[in-house]
């Protein structure tokens, strides 16, 4: 279903679909709080680069982002999720707690590293010739 709404609007959406408030959101995609404000406002221009880092953080279909066609996230594979929970049911609580732990700690992990990756692009553009 495509939609009329600006862009700024399906972050505002996003936001509230994940329930992070403004200066959550802004830190896990490391740009200001200030700035996220006037994102969502309409006041600043998304572009690339914080399209890719809210898709990238967050799993978010960047089609969606874009232009409203399709899901919000990315479909995770039915076949994987029925694996992770027909195991994680057969563990002790004590493991199950564990397991989550370490989910969150490897998200936030890879959450670290995606976000260098966007800050080294962005760099890379701002350099210049000696």
């Amino acid at each position: 279903m495509e939609t009329t709404e600006p862009i700024h609007k399906r972050v505002v959406e996003l936001r509230h679909a994940l329930n992070l408030s403004q200066p959550i959101f802004a830190e896990k995609i490391s740009i200001s709080k200030g700035y996220i404000g006037h994102l969502e406002l309409g006041h600043k221009t998304i572009n690339e680069r914080i399209i890719r880092l809210i898709c990238t953080t967050f799993g978010v279909n960047p089609v969606w982002l874009k232009t409203g066609q399709g899901s919000m996230f990315h479909e995770t594979s039915n076949e994987k999720i029925e694996e992770i929970i027909g195991i994680f049911k057969q563990l002790h609580p004590f493991f199950q707690d564990y397991f989550l732990s370490q989910l969150r700690q490897i998200y936030e992990f890879e959450t670290n590293i995606k976000i260098r990756e966007e800050q080294n692009k962005g760099q890379e553009g701002m350099e210049t010739p000696s």
